[in-house]
C-alpha cells in the first residue's frame, strides 16, 4: 500500500495529466475550424501547427536541468498557470502568423508542464518502488477525451475558439491551486546540477529508447493533427464526427495505458514496443486502404491500441537506468526530458511532412508514411531488451 504523501502526490499529477490532456484535446478538436477560418491549405496549416511542436521540443532540456536543479514541483505549478495564461492566444487567429507565434509560446509552456510531470511520477516510482508512469499517462489521454469531445459539441455549436479557450484558461489555471497542496517538497527529486555535466556523452541507450519513441510520437501526432481534416475535407463528415476518430484514439489510449504497467512487468518492454508497432502499422495501413470514414475510425483504433504505453514506458525506462546505471552521469529528470526531446522531435517534423505530402498524394496516401514507421518500430524494438534487465 502506498504512503499517504506517495498517494496524494500521485493524484496531483493524475489531476496535472488530466487537466493538460483537456488542454491539447481542446485544441485538437479546433484544427478543422483554424484552417476555414483562416481559409489555408492543408501545407500551410502543417507549417503553422509545427511551432507548437517547436515550442515543446525547446523547452524539454531547460525543463528537465530545472527539475534536477529545483525539483519538479514549482516547474508542475508554474507551467500549470502559464498553459491556463496562453492557451487564449492560440484562439485570436488573426493570421497564419499570430497562429504560429501563438503555438509557440503555448508550446513552451506545455513541455515544461510534461517533463515535470513525468519527472515527479518518476520519482514517485522510485520512491514507492511501483510502476505507475504509464497509468499517469492514461489520464493524459483521457483528458483528452475529454478536450476533444466537449470541443466538438463546442465547434459544432459555433462558439468561437477565442471564447472557448479563454473560458478554459480560466479553469486550468485554477487546477494549479489544487495540486500545489498535494505534491512532494522540491527537494523531493532535486539532484546536484554540478554532478552531471552537460558536455559529458549520453549513453546510447537514451539515444535508442528516444528513436523508438519517435515512430510513436509520429503516430500519436497525425492522430490528433490530421484525424479532423483527413474526416471533414476527404469523408465530408460533421464537425462534431469529425472529433470522433480522436475520441477514439484517445480511448484506446487510456485503456492501453492504464494496461502498460502491468504488460511491461509481464512481457517486458521490447515485447510491448514489437507487438504494438505491428498492430499501429498494419492497422493504420489496412484503415487507409478502406478509403472511407469506417476505414479511418478502424486505422485510428488500432494506432491508439499500439501506441498508446509506448512513451511512458520508455520514459520509465529511462528514469530508471539512469538512478541505477549512470547516477553521476544524468538524473533521472534529465533522461526523461532527453527521451522526450528525441521523440517529440517528431512532432516537429510530421505536420510540416505530412502536410507537404497531403499536397502533392493527397492526405489519405500521406498517411502511409506513419504506418510504415510503425512497423520500423516493431522492427527496432530488440535494440531496447537492454531496459529489460
Amino acid at each position: 500500500m502506498l504512503a499517504p504523501e506517495i498517494h496524494r502526490a500521485k493524484r496531483a499529477i493524475l489531476i496535472g495529466y488530466i487537466t493538460n490532456g483537456i488542454a491539447l484535446g481542446s485544441f485538437i478538436s479546433r484544427i478543422p475550424d483554424y484552417k476555414r477560418i483562416l481559409h489555408v491549405t492543408d501545407g500551410r496549416l502543417g507549417s503553422a501547427l509545427v511551432f507548437g511542436s517547436i515550442g515543446v521540443v525547446l523547452a524539454l532540456g531547460p525543463a528537465g536541468r530545472n527539475a534536477a536543479k529545483y525539483g519538479s514541483k514549482p516547474l508542475i505549478v508554474g507551467s500549470a498557470v502559464a498553459v491556463g495564461v496562453t492557451i487564449p492566444g492560440i484562439g485570436l487567429l488573426f493570421n497564419i502568423y499570430t497562429l504560429a507565434i501563438s503555438l509557440f509560446l503555448w508550446g513552451i509552456t506545455l513541455g515544461i508542464q510534461d517533463i515535470s510531470l513525468s519527472a515527479h511520477g518518476v520519482a514517485l516510482e522510485q520512491k514507492s518502488g511501483t510502476k505507475m508512469l504509464s497509468t499517469m499517462h492514461a489520464m493524459y489521454s483521457l483528458g483528452s477525451i475529454i478536450g476533444v469531445g466537449t470541443g466538438g459539441v463546442i465547434a459544432q455549436l459555433g462558439i468561437s475558439p477565442l471564447i472557448h479557450l479563454s473560458n478554459l484558461g480560466v479553469l486550468l489555471i485554477l487546477s494549479a491551486f489544487v495540486i500545489n497542496p498535494l505534491l512532494l517538497p522540491a527537494n523531493m527529486d532535486q539532484h546536484n546540477p554540478e554532478g552531471h555535466k552537460r558536455n559529458r556523452k549520453r549513453p546510447g541507450i537514451f539515444w535508442i529508447l528516444g528513436l523508438l519513441g519517435v515512430c510513436a510520437a509520429i503516430s500519436e501526432g497525425i492522430a490528433s493533427d490530421w484525424g479532423g481534416v483527413l474526416a471533414r475535407d476527404t469523408y465530408g463528415a460533421s464537425p462534431f464526427v469529425a472529433s470522433l476518430p480522436y475520441a477514439l484514439f484517445s480511448t484506446l489510449m487510456v485503456i492501453g495505458r492504464l494496461s502498460g504497467d502491468k504488460l511491461s512487468h509481464r512481457f517486458g518492454t521490447s515485447r510491448l514496443l514489437t507487438a504494438g508497432g505491428l498492430i499501429a502499422g498494419i492497422g493504420l495501413a489496412t484503415g487507409m486502404l478502406m478509403h472511407s470514414i469506417q476505414g479511418e475510425f478502424l486505422g485510428w483504433f488500432f494506432l491508439g491500441v499500439g501506441v498508446s504505453a509506448v512513451i511512458p514506458l520508455l520514459m520509465s525506462a529511462a528514469g530508471e537506468i539512469a538512478s541505477k546505471q549512470y547516477p553521476d552521469t544524468i538524473a533521472p529528470s534529465e533522461a526523461v526530458a532527453m527521451i522526450a526531446g528525441i521523440s517529440y522531435f517528431a512532432f516537429i517534423a510530421a505536420p510540416p511532412m505530412i502536410g507537404f505530402l497531403s499536397d502533392q498524394i493527397t492526405l489519405r496516401y500521406a498517411l502511409f508514411v506513419p504506418a510504415g514507421l510503425a512497423l520500423l518500430m516493431a522492427f527496432g524494438a530488440r535494440y531496447a531488451r537492454s531496459s529489460d534487465r
